[in-house]
């Protein structure tokens, strides 16, 4: 008989609320959050209703500001960057040191932040925490260097970011930015990350770095956000619908820009045989349930192949375990190691299970399902915003699964027989972050990775966005405006002796780094 879970004492919704109103109660008031502009925390702005995506449980939504609003918080920003570019390097990285010290310092509340806004299992929660607050440290050991001839922006960098990795992107950009000499805008994700967000800039606005944080639809901001003549440069990570728009309006006004979009990431089997180790990175592909920029939905395999890969596909696939990231059987047990938690909410869950369901309609072969009923769960708990994983052979051209990336635990697998077939089904979304090639032989692998249409591209490993000093961009149209990473990302935000191109994808150039 299955034993019954609990939630682990001291991780409820209430108790990391509580924490938070303990830690910053100028920026949490009572079951609502502040927004942060001029310097100040402010009780404006309609707060939605929101609910976690672990178990339905009602928590602090986003308290949107109207763009009227908005454009005054941007007008407040520029003179907050006008003081701060003339701040001495060494008092910034003083600032911003003290600031990853209270982070660190707060870093298990943060991380639990992450799993009820976000549902992250508590592993990767902690190391988006990790990688924000480590990133930060290696840059302020490098910004002498990387800073040699160069200024600051002449307005604040306006930070537009999904919801996935608060922490080791969004706030891992907006300090480096502001140690870089400028300062920084966010918005808030619609989806999730709000408290944890919150969190973050009140220890580091307690520090003096001059950080604005708002929340709002981005059609009311985009306006303030976006197209203001205040901002200096736009960085946005999202969906290529909403970074299309973003684009047109940068271009237009030749504003420096940062656009990070998706891509459908794919792994290519090719006369390949090191089949024992391939499994253990195949369960990995479905960390955080593949919702990641860099996740790898989509693998194109050689037909003649087809029986080794699944061979060692579907053991991985039915090992994974999720579930309810905060539930155990006895209180001083451990928090569970799980695969993956909920999909973002309810909704996408739903989208995605309709996804699935049309492409088998229209011929798609199911070649794996999972149940939820054998996930990690509370009794009665809900599990609307769950879905299990899901593997899918051949799915149509009519189904987005065909060229999109998910976003959630569903894979899909491409038969080829040509290396000409291999490479168009790898190339399927026109550009992609990452892309894997696993093949025996390097000259083969040396001759076809060139023609991936992917920014990085690995050698039977996955790749990932890389840390510190590892660059990162996209192909195609993954990737709009200047790549990032290393000294890349504090050069994409300052200005060097002219001509300044940067490396990156621009209406008028594109430059890949030296």
């Amino acid at each position: 008989m299955a034993a019954t879970l609990t939630p682990k004492p001291g991780t409820t919704w209430a108790d990391a609320w509580q924490r938070c109103q303990d830690a910053a109660p100028e920026a949490f008031c009572d079951d609502r959050v502040r927004n942060l502009w001029d310097g100040r925390w402010h009780t404006d702005g309609h707060p939605l209703p929101a609910t976690t995506p672990v178990d339905g449980t009602p928590i602090a939504g986003p308290p949107r500001l109207d763009a009227a609003t908005a454009r005054q918080a941007v007008r407040a920003a520029l003179d907050q960057h006008r003081a701060w570019r003339h701040v001495p390097l060494p008092e910034r990285r003083a600032r911003v040191a003290a600031a990853l010290d209270a982070l660190a310092a707060h870093r298990e509340l943060l991380a639990l932040l992450l799993v009820w806004e976000i549902g992250k299992p508590w592993r990767l929660a902690r190391a988006d925490v990790d990688r924000a607050i480590d990133g930060v440290r290696w840059y302020a050991g490098e910004i002498d260097r990387m800073l040699e001839g160069r200024s600051p922006l002449p307005g604040p960098v306006s930070n537009i970011a999904s919801w996935n990795y608060p922490m080791s992107v969004l706030a891992h950009a907006m300090l480096v930015q502001a140690l870089a000499g400028n300062a920084v805008i966010a918005k808030t994700p619609t989806d999730g990350g709000l408290a944890c967000l919150t969190l973050a800039s009140a220890l580091a606005a307690r520090e003096g770095v001059p950080l604005t944080l708002v929340s709002g639809s981005g059609g009311e901001l985009s306006e303030a956000l976006v197209r203001s003549p205040e901002i200096g440069c736009v960085s946005f990570v999202g969906g290529r619908d909403t970074g299309a728009r973003v684009a047109t309006a940068v271009a237009d006004l030749g504003k420096r820009h940062i656009l990070e979009q998706e891509g459908l990431n794919t792994w290519g089997i090719w006369n390949f045989t090191g089949w024992d180790e391939l499994g253990p990175h195949l369960r990995k592909t479905f960390d955080y349930a593949k919702q990641r920029c860099t996740a790898y939905p989509r693998f194109v395999v050689q037909r003649s192949s087809f029986d080794a890969f699944l061979a060692v596909y579907l053991p991985a696939v039915r090992a994974i375990r999720l579930g309810h990231p905060l539930a155990v059987e006895h209180p001083a047990d451990p928090l569970p190691e799980l695969d993956f938690g909920p999909l973002i909410n309810a909704a996408k869950a739903k989208e995605l299970g309709d996804q699935v369901a049309e492409a088998i309609d229209r011929g798609a072969v199911p070649l794996h399902r999972g149940d939820l009923d054998d996930g990690h769960f509370l009794p009665d708990q809900d599990r609307s915003a769950y879905l299990a994983p899901v593997t899918l052979l051949n799915p149509p051209p009519s189904s987005p699964l065909h060229h999109a990336e998910p976003f959630g635990p569903v894979d899909t697998l491409v038969l080829v027989d040509t290396e000409a077939e291999l490479l168009a089904a790898m190339n399927a979304s026109n550009g992609a972050l990452v892309a894997t090639l696993s093949c025996d032989d390097p000259d083969t692998y040396q001759r076809l990775a060139p023609q991936i249409r992917a920014f990085k591209t690995g050698h039977g490993k996955p790749r990932s966005r890389g840390d510190r000093d590892e660059l990162f961009g996209g192909f195609g149209a993954s990737w709009r405006g200047a790549f990032v990473g290393g000294d890349l990302l504090v050069h994409a935000v300052t200005e060097g002796p002219d001509p300044d191109r940067a490396p990156g994808n621009f209406p008028d150039y594109h430059l890949m780094p030296a």
